[in-house]
């Protein structure tokens, strides 16, 4: 019986798996309060598709007020577009204009800034539990004193030090190989993320317009980022109950389905629409209103001392020895003839001397991705960085 009912199995693919989409997404937030404002466009793609996001380059994008003035966006590149720092009246009201490279034109609503209050504080407080495991869950903390704000929106950015997991204190120089130098340095590195989950928060159904602890980023106890210095810079947003609403419905969407126990999806009503084809989905919410950002720093130090970075490859050290001397006492450099074709596949890190002996006998390398940090960071540090 058990043989006929796995035989008689058959893979279902509902037509919204292979149906070919070509949506355009629009995501950001017109700033008022004397920053730049940057949007990001990119399309949808079939659910089956190897692609995770496809850029929408070319594309003319105005920020429109009711009072008949205009401000143009200049495109950055991947999909991304950005404004010079504007400071933006309050009393009127905003929208975006998008004409992209097939012709097509869309607007956004006509929405009316928020004033966004300031983040009281970003803090952090160590967890454990079963589902998770041990980690580092970092919180926000907020309130508008006038009562008005209600809804919320956070985003983040987060930096980190990492460091290789061998130091390599050698390198080629095309015939042989010598020291390396303090400026080729590969050890230590800056490692950059941004969020992907929509992060929200609300006071609407409480007495007070407080947000206390909201949970942001969870970071396990074995992750790189915390292994030296980890840093966050979170932008807060103030929505109205129509953004709010849409990025719930989003969220959900998104994050919150694949199990039996899950909601179910909801359609998803933007108010960005295409003025050439108005048959045409578009997925986007375009808010207005200032925008808040605080930074903090967490030292490996403040955390507890039986939490250990793993890190993210097997990496065992091999070693490529000289060939024996050579009559008169010359050494053929077999090592660097070894080595040197394959500077961008090895990476040298220690010198074998024997005792007593004035030169190597040989060397020891391991793979880029053990010895090279630049391969998954930067070595440059960036210019916030305290």
């Amino acid at each position: 019986m058990a043989f006929f009912a796995i035989s008689c199995t058959k893979p279902y693919n509902p037509k919204v798996i292979t149906t070919a989409s070509n949506y355009l997404v629009v995501e950001g937030t017109i700033n008022t309060g004397g920053d730049s404002t940057t949007i990001l466009l990119s399309r949808t793609v079939p659910l089956n598709s190897n692609l995770t996001t496809v850029p929408e380059l070319g594309a003319v994008i105005t920020i429109q007020s009711n009072q008949n003035q205009s401000y143009n966006l200049v495109e950055k590149g991947n999909g991304v577009y950005a404004s010079a720092a504007l400071t933006l009246p309050a009393t009127a009201q905003y929208r975006l204009s998008i004409v992209t490279t097939d012709g097509k034109t869309y607007l956004s609503n006509y929405v009316t800034p928020i004033v966004t209050p300031p983040i009281d504080s970003i803090g952090f407080t160590e967890i454990s539990n079963k589902q998770e495991g041990s980690g580092l869950q970092i919180y926000v903390n907020t309130h508008d004193p006038n009562n008005n704000t209600h809804y919320y929106r956070w985003d983040y950015n987060e930096t980190w030090i990492f460091n290789a997991r061998y130091a390599s204190f050698y390198i080629t120089n095309g015939t042989s190989i010598i020291s390396r130098p303090a400026a080729q340095q590969i050890y230590q590195c800056w490692g950059n993320s941004i969020s992907t989950n929509i992060e929200l928060g609300s006071s609407a159904k409480l007495t007070q317009d407080v947000i206390y602890q909201s949970p942001l980023v969870f970071i396990p106890s074995t992750s790189e980022k915390i292994e030296t210095r980890y840093s966050i810079l979170v932008k807060q947003y103030a929505l109205s109950a129509d953004a709010y609403n849409y990025f719930s419905i989003l969220k959900q969407n998104t994050e919150e389905l694949g199990s039996i126990f899950d909601t179910q999806p909801a359609k998803l009503t933007g108010n960005v629409h295409c003025t050439t084809n108005s048959t045409l989905p578009v997925i986007g919410y375009i808010s207005a209103g200032t925008v808040q950002q605080k930074r903090v720093y967490i030292n490996n130090s403040q955390l507890p001392n039986n939490w250990i970075a793993t890190y993210p490859y097997d990496c065992e050290p091999d070693t490529a020895l000289y060939k024996y001397p050579e009559p008169g006492g010359l050494y053929l450099n077999q090592v660097a003839i070894f080595l040197i074709p394959l500077t961008s596949t090895v990476i040298i890190t220690t010198a074998i001397t024997p005792p007593g002996a004035m030169t190597p006998s040989g060397y020891q390398y391991v793979d880029p991705q053990c010895g090279d940090c630049s391969i998954r960071g930067t070595t440059t540090q960036p210019a916030f960085w305290q």
